[in-house]
């Protein structure tokens, strides 16, 4: 058998198919199964259920650890320094004003990115068959 023979591979050894990351990355994001879409990723505000509901994929190897805080706080921060740099340099309002509007306007986007980022993180370790995801290796 020459060097450039062809490879045949056994079904054992074949390529996992590929999963799509934009898609598993929208999943999440709405809280839903990044597999299939349809069941719900957490059984509380942050607490990853599990199971999916529908396709009973395994959620336990997911490991978001703070990655998805550190996402929070970077979003949250572009948005709300050049708002406030904004209305300084324009406006002048007096500090108690601009306290009243910044901290619970980073407060409330804060709690409301933080289920959808994480979502997308496992998303993201899911179609990357990242840490347990991956079913050919499970001892990753």
């Amino acid at each position: 058998m020459s060097a450039h023979a062809k490879m045949v591979w056994a079904p054992e050894s074949s390529p996992a198919d590929k999963r799509n990351v934009w898609t598993a990355l929208k999943r999440g994001w709405r809280g839903r199964c990044p597999r299939c879409g349809e069941g719900k990723l957490f059984r509380a505000f942050l607490k990853v259920d599990d199971h999916c509901s529908a396709c009973g994929q395994d959620f336990t190897p997911h490991r978001a650890d703070d990655l998805p805080a550190y996402l929070v706080i970077i979003i949250v921060g572009h948005i709300v320094v050049p708002l406030a740099l904004l209305i300084e340099t324009n406006y002048s309002p007096p500090v108690a004003l601009q306290l009243a509007i910044y901290l619970p306007l980073t407060l409330i986007a804060s709690l409301a990115l933080l289920q959808p980022v994480k979502g997308a993180v496992v998303g993201l370790q899911w179609a990357l068959r990242m840490h347990g995801f991956d079913e050919q290796n499970p001892t990753e």
